[in-house]
């Protein structure tokens, strides 16, 4: 069994001060990334080396960009989830300065939406399907639920709403051709 990585009890949990955020990309900066788990102690830190890593990658990275997503990156994220799925680490890689958990949360916070607004299943990127139509339950007149597929309107439909509005959809070209990073 591997030994723990640090001490827990001797170990800051929280949020961190500016010292140690200049501490740990001091240490960085003069002898790089390296290996983790010894990383605190040599830096002088009383966090735990999986903290550190998460902190230097999620937020002291000098080229880290910051602020919102571009339409291009959108588009992009997009495509490569058509493509990738779930992947965030190699939808990631190919966005110069995001990372992976925030690319994750952009997607499943506002993508997955604008696609289902704009009549497309986020699952499987195609119009006017959906893949598991959702349950709600309401109550009856004896107080008890039943469950009611909201979808089934839409599925059962023989006047298909979501057809009359492709051609206001935008055209997502899939070809895409996935490589290794590139490495400044």
């Amino acid at each position: 069994m591997r030994k723990p990585c640090c001490e827990k009890k001797e170990t800051n949990k929280g949020a961190w001060s500016k010292q140690e955020d200049q501490k740990l990309m001091d240490y960085i900066q003069k002898h790089g990334e390296g290996c983790w788990r010894s990383l605190p102690e040599a830096a002088g830190l009383l966090r735990c080396g999986k903290s550190c890593r998460l902190r230097w990658v999620n937020y002291l990275r000098p080229d880290l960009k910051r602020g919102n997503f571009g339409e291009d990156e959108e588009d992009l994220i997009v495509k490569l989830h058509a493509l990738l799925g779930n992947r965030w680490s190699l939808i990631a890689g190919r966005l110069p300065g995001r990372t992976d958990n925030e690319v994750k949360n952009y997607w499943n916070t506002h993508l997955k939406r604008k696609l289902v607004q704009l009549g497309m299943d986020p699952n499987n990127h195609r119009l006017g399907q959906l893949t598991r139509p959702s349950k709600s339950f309401v109550p009856n007149n004896n107080h008890t639920y039943k469950a009611v597929n909201s979808n089934s309107q839409a599925l059962n439909s023989t006047s298909d709403p979501v057809e009359s509005n492709t051609s206001s959809l935008p055209d997502l070209n899939l070809d895409l051709t996935i490589g290794l990073p590139l490495v400044n």
